[in-house]
């Protein structure tokens, strides 16, 4: 199988060609607006696309990846909540679509925001956007801690743990690796123990329940406000 990553310098965010081989049928999943990479492993590997995969509509997942679809004349396929602003076609949980001898099947996993989509092509490679990266997770801005938690626990930690990571921004991993080292999924399973720090989230009063490395160099952080809401922030948001 070939499979080749592009990186935004500057929003850090990946897009991938995933294809069974030279002169075989393969995806794009995602766009960053680095892909003339992309395009030219495609051109020398003789690629066939069959399709443009979209992960979640943050413009720094789908920038050109329309202009992807008129170039090789193939549908975008995106959750059901972005297809529309996409003009995609829609893609359910679990659904699965083949390209050559690959399979790609569509997990839903909402968190990050609600149109949300994982891809996990045949039995080893998961490619999880903006839910799980390698030492962290995403933020939920624009979606709910609790669906964030469930897809990461109930839906990608369910996965083998020889899986193959491919997030959406930065290097790839494990499940293994993220289940027993990621600081947000060890709490998650009762080994290490919450924080209780005071903190202020964009002024705003919240206890700090963890702290951890980000993907940029920087922090990510879980929030618990006085109402009882849960968030995970960047840490650049958090006073301590």
């Amino acid at each position: 199988m070939i499979l080749e990553r592009t990186e935004h310098p500057d929003w850090l965010s990946n897009a991938y060609l995933v294809a069974e081989g030279e002169g075989g049928n393969g995806v794009l999943i995602d766009g960053n607006g680095v892909a003339q990479p992309l395009l030219d492993r495609i051109e020398r590997d003789r690629i066939v696309i069959t399709d443009v995969l979209c992960t979640h509509s943050h413009q720094d997942h789908v920038d050109g990846i329309k202009e992807l679809a008129r170039r090789f004349g193939v549908p975008v396929r995106a959750h059901p909540l972005a297809a529309g602003s996409l003009g995609a076609e829609p893609m359910s949980d679990r659904q699965a679509i083949h390209s050559g001898y690959l399979e790609i099947r569509a997990l839903e996993t909402p968190g990050h925001c609600s149109d949300h989509l994982a891809f996990v092509v045949g039995e080893d490679d998961c490619f999880t956007a903006d839910v799980l990266f390698k030492g962290t997770v995403g933020g939920t801005g624009s979606g709910s801690f609790q669906e964030l938690r469930e897809s990461i626990m109930d839906r990608l930690m369910r996965l083998e743990p020889e899986t193959r990571v491919h997030p959406g921004h930065r290097e790839p991993t494990t499940i293994g690796r993220e289940w027993e080292s990621n600081p947000f999924v060890r709490v998650w399973r009762g080994i290490d123990e919450e924080l209780s720090e005071p903190c202020k989230v964009r002024g705003e009063d919240a206890t700090l329940v963890l702290w951890a490395p980000d993907y940029d160099g920087g922090h990510k952080a879980w929030v618990r406000y006085p109402d009882g809401r849960d968030a995970i922030v960047g840490g650049s948001q958090v006073e301590r």
